[in-house]
């Protein structure tokens, strides 16, 4: 038996408007959430026309045409602006009947791009227990006959799999939010042996090692501790009988592990650094689930991958706004003071769930309004903008090249002293409350 796409109900309208441009194809993303039970999709994408075809007024008008290299870029970078709990979950083609028949290979070339393109940004793993497939939707424009496929993305070799494609209205009008604020502080010592130091790679190793802290903390959903098998809203009042777009949130707290337990034998290595770089400060996290019964574990694995990937992408945004602005090859030979990009979220019409953003302090609001007509074909007003966190501030500090033994050997210490201090997990009250609205990414030599 094949899987079911519970759709909402604008998307019809949607797709049925793209069908209308007189275009050879149109292809786009699929969005939303899906679990053991079912799958959702609360929202279609078209893919934005590149920058020469809107110049040039080109429209290509064969399959073989397509730009997979810009659909799985597109595919990317609407990943950045999705809340916890949504995924790309699949791309559709609306094509003319001439074109109908190679629709489902181009479709199932691309589902494999764009899933391979999002897992290789990833600081986390689909579990075994999770849904892989994901969704080929194929509508004639002329007809516009539907037809909905799914391929296993974690089997290469999957053959196209019938699934059902079922419009619902306000499906995601009353999904549940869940809002936490996580405290981040990561020190990413550099070894003094690497001939040259690539921030971005090494900030990656350091996020990923502090992703596996993330996975094994212990939430607590409004104070309490609760069973994965348990529903989330048990004891809780439900809301019913509401059509309007509305959210119960739930508060969490996010409680990370200080140490190893005695079960798990600890070792240390002693290594020489020459500069390290720290990430610190809180960010403001968020994720949506549905509200057919949905249980903790579902609901606190969503969380988690939201911080996990908030903090991942503003990095890479960081890292990509300094090779634009000062070029790949720069060398960092003083202390440069930097700001990373501030969380917003966007509320989408008729539902309950909110898409994210980030931009600069010096951004402007036009320019987020056209960054979200671009990815998402989606008109927002300026009032809608909330910015959910203060303004961030990074801080980067040269590598001292000229260094003679003494200061090599305070180096050492001053290193294994902050190591140490981090293995035993030592938390100062202070540096927590200062830090609540700030956060910086640092890179410093001593």
């Amino acid at each position: 038996m094949g899987r079911t796409y519970f759709v909402e109900e604008a998307i019809g309208q949607y797709l049925s408007d793209l069908s209308t441009q007189l275009k050879p194809y149109v292809t786009g993303l699929l969005i939303g959430q899906c679990s053991l039970q079912r799958d959702y999709i609360i929202r279609a994408v078209r893919t934005p026309p590149k920058e020469e075809q809107k110049e040039d007024n080109i429209i290509p008008s064969k399959l073989a045409s397509i730009d997979e290299e810009w659909i799985t870029t597109h595919a990317s970078q609407v990943a950045q602006m999705l809340p916890g709990g949504l995924l790309v979950l699949g791309v559709f083609i609306i094509a003319t009947p001439e074109l109908s028949k190679d629709s489902q290979n181009a479709l199932r070339k691309l589902i494999f791009s764009v899933e391979k393109s999002l897992t290789k940004r990833r600081l986390w793993k689909l579990a075994e227990e999770e849904v892989s497939d994901r969704a080929a939707l194929q509508i004639c424009s002329a007809t516009k006959k539907v037809v909905c496929r799914t391929y296993d993305v974690q089997d290469p070799k999957s053959s196209a799999k019938p699934a059902d494609w079922k419009y619902q209205s306000a499906l995601s009008a009353s999904w549940l939010g869940l809002d936490c604020t996580v405290n981040v502080n990561i020190h990413i010592p550099l070894l003094a042996t690497s001939p040259n130091h690539d921030l971005e790679k090494n900030t990656k190793n350091g996020l990923n090692r502090w992703s596996k802290q993330i996975e094994n903390s212990v939430f607590l959903i409004n104070g309490q501790i609760k069973d994965d098998d348990t529903e989330l809203l048990e004891g809780q009042k439900k809301l019913r009988g509401n059509t309007q777009s509305s959210t119960q949130f739930s508060d969490v707290k996010v409680l990370t592990q200080l140490s190893q337990s005695s079960s798990h034998r600890s070792t240390a290595t002693v290594q020489v650094c020459s500069a390290s770089i720290n990430l610190k400060g809180a960010v403001k996290c968020r994720a949506y689930i549905h509200n057919n019964k949905p249980k903790v574990k579902e609901a606190v694995q969503a969380l988690k991958r939201d911080i996990i990937n908030t903090l991942s992408d503003r990095c890479e945004i960081l890292f990509e706004d300094l090779i634009i602005n000062e070029g790949p090859h720069k060398k960092n030979f003083e202390r440069e003071y930097h700001v990373l990009p501030q969380r917003l979220f966007v509320p989408v019409a008729g539902s309950s769930v909110m898409l994210s953003d980030y931009k600069f302090g010096d951004e402007a609001t036009g320019e987020i309004q056209e960054r979200f007509v671009e990815m998402l074909d989606q008109s927002v007003q300026a009032e809608d903008i909330h910015i959910a966190e203060e303004i961030n501030t990074v801080n980067v500090c040269p590598v001292t090249e000229n260094m003679d033994d003494t200061q090599q050997k305070q180096l050492t210490k001053a290193t294994l002293l902050l190591k140490l201090q981090q293995n035993m997990g030592l938390v100062i009250a202070a540096a927590v409350a200062v830090f609540a609205s700030i956060f910086s990414f640092n890179y410093f030599s001593d």
